[in-house]
């Protein structure tokens, strides 16, 4: 089977080194353009495009896929199945149409639930009891295809992002593997999705994640374990910025932002309803630390009383 694999983060290269372990012939990959990254701001290549070349498989990176040239030099490729994981580009329908089995796609979520850009962090944030991976046929409307195959796992009351993300990057690819044996074979039939059950997961943005304490702290103790690694959220101490990467629910109250005590086991400010207890710190120009840490050399920085986010 000629599989084309079109993907562009460290989330799509593991589907595509699984098909690779699993002996498929991949016949190109499609990939985002370079783009700048790092201080230096050279261009990089992306996880897929750097799995691609060590493997001599030819790379495509077109702007778009929406122009004929791009789509006449896809056609050439006579591919039988063409499989999608977190891409970035949209697939009009004359791609769609292309090859013979169709486009399947890895979705970091239950759908229909969390259709969209940030499946899993929506999912920590939004406090749900699981997560998973959902294998579908595409369609053109954004994750909107009948669902072919789920694999589920439970989200613990200490997930963040990042370790959801990295639990379902280990769990997408052998499902992808599977639902490619099935819709060789003829087995797997796909199950419409119910689009009133449907829910969207917004791109993230760094403005999302300034915190604002007037919210329940439960809220906000799920958005920082959200937002952790990235865009990680922050706020304002004495006019400097302070991201936060960890905190536990905790008792109390005072104005929205208020130091209520500092402890080696923690800063618990106030929130709109109930306090946080935050647990790990990154000032400005240095690391993330425990609270703790901080504690020790800087407690005068922190005394009750003070206001974040002013």
């Amino acid at each position: 089977m000629r599989i084309v694999f079109a993907g562009t983060p460290e989330f799509a290269a593991q589907h595509l080194q699984a098909l690779l372990d699993a002996g498929h012939c991949i016949v190109a990959v499609y990939t985002q353009p370079d783009r700048p990254a790092g201080r230096g701001q050279k261009l990089m290549p992306s996880p897929v495009k750097q799995l691609a070349v060590r493997h001599d498989i030819p790379v495509h990176q077109p702007q778009t896929l929406r122009n004929p040239d791009a789509q006449a030099e896809l056609a050439t490729l006579q591919a039988d199945l063409m499989v999608v994981v977190a891409y970035g580009l949209i697939l009009p329908q004359a791609v769609l149409d292309m090859p013979r089995l169709g486009c399947i796609n890895s979705h970091a979520s239950l759908l229909p639930r969390w259709r969209g850009a940030a499946p899993i962090q929506r999912a920590v944030e939004a406090g749900d009891a699981e997560s998973g991976v959902t294998v579908m046929r595409m369609e053109a409307g954004l994750d909107t295809g009948p669902m072919l195959l789920k694999v589920v796992t439970p989200i613990s009351a200490d997930d963040t992002g990042g370790t959801l993300h990295d639990r379902l990057a280990e769990m997408g690819p052998p499902a992808v593997v599977q639902a490619i044996a099935g819709l060789a074979d003829g087995s797997l039939q796909g199950e419409v999705q119910d689009d009133a059950l449907a829910t969207y997961a917004h791109k993230l943005n760094k403005d999302e994640a300034r915190i604002d304490w007037t919210r329940p702290a439960v809220e906000l103790e799920r958005l920082i374990r959200a937002f952790n690694p990235w865009p990680v959220c922050h706020s304002t101490l004495d006019g400097e910025s302070v991201k936060v990467l960890a905190a536990n629910l905790s008792t109390g109250k005072g104005a929205p932002g208020e130091i209520l005590s500092a402890s080696k086991d923690g800063l618990v400010v106030a929130c709109g309803d109930q306090a946080l207890s935050l647990t790990r710190l990154q000032l400005p120009g240095g690391k993330a630390l425990s609270f703790s840490d901080l504690f020790n050399s800087r407690r005068e920085q922190f005394a009750a009383g003070k206001v974040l986010g002013q």
